[in-house]
């Protein structure tokens, strides 16, 4: 990661659930994605910030 990448706020996974199971995330780092391993999802995280989006979502076995 260089300086300019811009990371994400661990903390905000305290706030943020799925929007389909409402359980915490699993923050993928390398991937640069939220995981909820209930609903079978990644949620992209672009510019620092959660897509928490449905239709956005990558689904796992992908």
């Amino acid at each position: 990661m260089t300086e300019d990448t811009i990371t994400f706020d661990r903390h905000m996974l305290e706030a943020l659930v799925c929007p389909v199971t409402h359980a915490v995330l699993e923050y993928d780092a390398d991937r640069q994605e939220l995981l909820s391993k209930g609903a079978g999802l990644a949620f992209p995280i672009r510019d620092g910030i959660p897509v928490m989006l449905i239709d956005e979502a990558r689904r796992l076995n992908d």
